[in-house]
This record gives structure tokens, sequence and C-alpha cells, in this order.
């Protein structure tokens, strides 16, 4: 199996941004104190016939790179397992 979690990098995460909006501060709210910043991503899980783990790697990267990621504002990790 083959895990790609990935993490926005953009300084336009509406989705971190309304769980810490102004003013209503929702997190804070719930009672949570002391958050500085919040940020939301994706996690893509693929499973794949591959069983070698060097090509199984480097497919799922070719598949981030053309199709799974946004590279202009995401960046992506490849984790087998």
């Amino acid at each position: 199996m083959v895990t790609g979690p990935q993490r926005c990098r953009s300084p336009w995460d509406d989705h971190g941004r309304a769980a810490r909006a102004e003013p209503e501060r929702e997190i804070e709210t719930l009672g949570f104190g002391g958050v500085n910043d919040v940020r939301q991503g994706k996690f893509i899980e693929i499973e794949l016939a591959e069983t070698d783990p060097a090509k199984a790697r480097e497919s799922v990267k070719a598949m981030c790179e053309k199709l799974l990621a946004n590279t202009v504002i995401e960046r992506y990790r490849v984790e087998i397992g």
C-alpha cells in the first residue's frame, strides 16, 4: 500500500482560516486555547499491484505530479508501507 499525505503550503488556506476566523475565534470558543495557526490538508491512500517499492514510489510520484497534487500550492510526501 502507498500513502501520500498532502499539506497545503498556500498562504490562502481558506479552510484553516475559517477555523480560526476573527472575531468569533471558533476554536477558542470551544475551549481550546493557545492555538496560533490552523491548516487543513488532504490525505490520499493508493493501493498498487506493484511489489517493487522503488517502482511503486516512482509511479505514485508521477501520479502526484500529473494529477493528484496542485504543485503550485501543494507539496506532497510519498510513504510506502
